[in-house]
């Protein structure tokens, strides 16, 4: 599917420039969106079968891991820049403080959620209690609540239009 992108943004791309390089009145020039345009339909038809495939038949959630792997990285590091432009430091130094954080957490040997309070008051005096329950990851998930966000009532949402459009029962 992500390979496919490639081929698909391309078509789009030389349809953007041949329009860009019209005149005013209809050119015989597109004619020559046709294949680009029966090339994409069929890409996209493929990669949704494919996919509709995997998800009904192929793919198998293994949770306890999913959960392992994202409390053991630096994924919710976007949101200690959040946490802190919430306090009031400004958006930039948020970001570079962020940094910090990082490579302190690094050099210690520790994961984000690791780091002591000392540690992180030692970086900002913003740091609060309340920084390890802003970096957990069912809150970082839940943070992403605009629209077409990934949070959990923004997903909710989705599906419900998806249903309704589907024409399936809520």
């Amino acid at each position: 599917m992500r390979g496919k992108t490639g081929r698909v943004f391309g078509h789009l791309q030389g349809l953007l420039v041949m329009m860009k390089g019209l005149p005013l009145a209809y050119n015989k020039d597109l004619q020559e969106d046709k294949e680009a345009l029966f090339d994409t339909v069929q890409t996209v038809r493929g990669c949704l079968e494919a996919m509709t495939i995997l998800l009904a038949e192929g793919v198998t959630f293994r949770v306890a891991r999913l959960q392992q792997a994202v409390n053991d990285d630096y994924s919710n590091a976007t949101d200690v820049a959040d946490y802190l432009a919430a306090r009031g430091v400004p958006f930039r130094e948020a970001y570079n403080l962020v940094g910090q954080v990082v490579k302190t957490s690094l050099q210690a040997g520790k994961l984000l959620r690791e780091l002591t309070l000392a540690e992180w008051q030692a970086i900002h005096p913003a740091f609060e209690a309340d920084i390890y329950e802003a970096i957990a990851p069912r809150q970082v998930v839940s943070a992403r609540n605009s629209y077409g966000g990934t949070g959990f009532d923004q997903v909710q949402q989705a599906i419900q239009r998806a249903r309704q459009t589907l024409g399936e029962a809520p």
